[in-house]
C-alpha cells in the first residue's frame, strides 16, 4: 500500500502547486486581494484564497485513497462532508464577510457530523488506564474540533506560519506512526493502516500550497483554506485516537505552539472584555513579525521550536502511552512563559 500512498502524495503535491497558481491568477483577475489595512501584519496587497487549492487537491487525493482501500468509508465521508462545508463557509467570509454567528454555526455542524461518522469521543488513554468520557465526551471533542478549526484560523496572520505547521504536524505524526510501526508497537501514535494515507496525502497538498505562500508569499491561503485545515487535522487526530488512546497526546503536542499562542491570547483578551470576535494583532506571533520586521524569522523559529522539542517530545509521548499526558503537560508548559514574553494577547496600543 506504501507506493500507492506515496503516487496519490505527490499527486496532491502537484495539484496543489498548480492549482495554487490558477487561483492566485483568477484572484488577480478578479481583484480578489488582501489589502493592507491596520491590523494587517503585511504591507503589499496580496492575492487571498489559495487555500482553495488545498481543498481541490486533498479532495481528489482523498477519492484516490478511497478507491485504493487506503482509507476508511467512515473517515472519508467525515472528512469530505465537514471539510466542504468548512471551506465553503471560509470562502463566503473571504468574499462577502459572513457573520461570526453563521460561521460558528457551519462548524457546530462540521464537528458535529465528524463526531457522528467516527463514532463520537473515542477512549483517551491517562496513566495506565483507558478512560471512557462518558457524556462528556462529546461535548469535549465537539469543542476541541471547533478550536482547532478556529485557532489555524487566527493564527494564518504571516507568510507561511499555517500552512508550514500542518506539514508539520501531518508529516511528523505520520512519522511517528512509521516509526511504531516499523518497532512492532501496537501502542505507538495510532496512525496505522487507513489513517495514515490521509495524513501524508493532506501534508503534501500543503507543501504544495507552501511553495507559493512561503516568505514573502505570492497569495494567502485565506479562511476558505486555514478553517479547512484546522478540521482535517482535527479529525485525523480524533480518528487517530480510535486506533490507539493515546494518540491524542502526541497530536496536540505537534500542535503545541498554534494551540498555546491562540488559547492564551483568547483568553487574555477574554479577561480584559475584549470582543474575542473581532480582528486583532496581538498574537506573539504578530508581535514578533513587528518586532522583528520579518515574516520569514518568525516562521522559521516557529518550525525550529517544532523540530527541537515538540517533535521529540511528542516521540517520547508515542513511545510511552502510559505517560503521555505527562509528557504533554511537559512539553506545552514552557510554551506559556514564552508566549506571554513575545507579547500573546498584550494589548495593541503596547509597542512592539
Amino acid at each position: 500500500m506504501a507506493p500507492q500512498i506515496a503516487l496519490i502524495g505527490m499527486f496532491a503535491l502537484l495539484v496543489s502547486m498548480l492549482a495554487t497558481g490558477i487561483v492566485r491568477r483568477l484572484a488577480l483577475s478578479h481583484g480578489v486581494l488582501d489589502v493592507p489595512n491596520e491590523r494587517s501584519s503585511h504591507s503589499t496587497a496580496t492575492p487571498r484564497g489559495g487555500g482553495a487549492a488545498v481543498v481541490a487537491a486533498f479532495t481528489a487525493a482523498t477519492v484516490a485513497l478511497l478507491l485504493y482501500g487506503a482509507l476508511s468509508a467512515q473517515l472519508f465521508v467525515a472528512l469530505f462532508g465537514g471539510g466542504l462545508a468548512v471551506a465553503l463557509v471560509g470562502f463566503l467570509d473571504d468574499r462577502y464577510r459572513v457573520r461570526a454567528g453563521v460561521r460558528l454555526t457551519i462548524h457546530l455542524g462540521a464537528a458535529l457530523w465528524a463526531l457522528a461518522w467516527l463514532g463520537g469521543m473515542p477512549p483517551l488513554r491517562i496513566g495506565e488506564h483507558v478512560v471512557q468520557l462518558g457524556l462528556v465526551g462529546p461535548v469535549l471533542a465537539t469543542l476541541g474540533l471547533m478550536w482547532t478549526l478556529n485557532f489555524f484560523n487566527f493564527m494564518d496572520g504571516i507568510d507561511g506560519i499555517a500552512a508550514s505547521e500542518a506539514v508539520f504536524v501531518t508529516g511528523g505524526a505520520a512519522l511517528l506512526s512509521l516509526v511504531g510501526a516499523s518497532a512492532g508497537m501496537n501502542d505507538s501514535v495510532g496512525l496505522a493502516g487507513l489513517d495514515l494515507g490521509p495524513a501524508i496525502v493532506f501534508g503534501a497538498a500543503c507543501c504544495g500550497f507552501l511553495i507559493w505562500n512561503w516568505p514573502p508569499a505570492k497569495i494567502f491561503m485565506g479562511d476558505v483554506g486555514s478553517g479547512y485545515t484546522g478540521y482535517v487535522i482535527a479529525v485525523l487526530a480524533l480518528s487517530a485516537t480510535r486506533t490507539n488512546p493515546a494518540a491524542l497526546w502526541s497530536w496536540l503536542i505537534l500542535s503545541g505552539l498554534f494551540f498555546v499562542d491562540a488559547t492564551v491570547t483568547l483568553v487574555r483578551r477574554t479577561l480584559r472584555g475584549e470582543r474575542v470576535q473581532e480582528a486583532h494583532r496581538s498574537h506573539a506571533y504578530q508581535w514578533l513579525a513587528r518586532r522583528w520586521r520579518s515574516h520569514r524569522r518568525v516562521t522559521l523559529l516557529f518550525l525550529t521550536i517544532n523540530l527541537l522539542w515538540l517533535l521529540p517530545c511528542a516521540a517520547l509521548a508515542s513511545l510511552h502511552p502510559t505517560r503521555a499526558a505527562w509528557i504533554t503537560c511537559i512539553a506545552l508548559a514552557p510554551l506559556v512563559p514564552l508566549a506571554l514574553a513575545a507579547g500573546a494577547g498584550r494589548r495593541e496600543t503596547a509597542t512592539p
